[in-house]
């Protein structure tokens, strides 16, 4: 079953990326985003100052769909095929509903000295996840012992952030899902046990 983010601060952030991807951030105005949420202004400015604050929200996006995709992933599937998935499944929703600036503007605002940093939060569902993931791949012997949970979890965030960045800075003249996919596989082997 999916989920999804039913609060008033969800509501006002679902409305906000669509309404960003299908207008444009500049064209898309505080009313509007109120209008498409059923929210109020009041409501908007509980949880934001302004829309300039919003872009630092589309991490809680990204989490509705890792909530998704805990729900629809094939628990039989290899520690590596989960990870290759999860990857898979964010970047193509960056490619169908995510504008290079609009991804451009969470990067820039998690740079904005004293903002919060959403794409950082160990307690997001993206984190938990990828936790999970990467312990089970401990557990059944895939990842070497030289590296840590944490090791591992924080590469392979950084990992993805890059992929993003680089992304961002080329205009999104190239599909960010094909070129991680050949990419993250070589990547995640650097933390596999050797087997003789």
């Amino acid at each position: 079953m999916k989920k999804t983010l039913k609060n008033t601060k969800g509501k006002i952030v679902s409305a906000a990326w669509k309404l960003f991807y299908e207008q444009g951030y500049d064209r898309t105005t505080i009313d509007d985003i109120v209008e498409e949420s059923g929210t109020s202004k009041g409501s908007f400015y509980h949880y934001f100052e302004s829309k300039e604050a919003l872009p630092a929200s589309l991490s809680y996006l990204f989490d509705e769909k890792y909530e998704e995709l805990m729900d629809t992933m094939d628990p039989q599937m290899g520690v590596i095929d989960k990870l290759v998935y999860m990857n898979r499944e964010l970047f193509l929703m960056i490619e169908n509903t995510v504008s290079v600036d609009i991804l451009s503007r969470l990067f820039a605002s998690q740079l904005v000295s004293g903002s919060e940093r959403s794409l950082l939060d160990p307690s997001r569902m993206y984190y938990k996840l990828l936790r999970q993931i990467v312990i089970e791949g401990q557990q059944q012997g895939v990842f070497g012992h030289g590296f840590t949970t944490m090791d591992i979890t924080r590469a392979y965030a950084m990992f993805e952030r890059g992929i993003m960045y680089d992304w961002c800075i080329s205009g999104g003249n190239y599909s960010i899902c094909q070129y991680s996919e050949q990419l993250l596989p070589q990547f995640l082997k650097g933390f596999c046990e050797e087997r003789s």
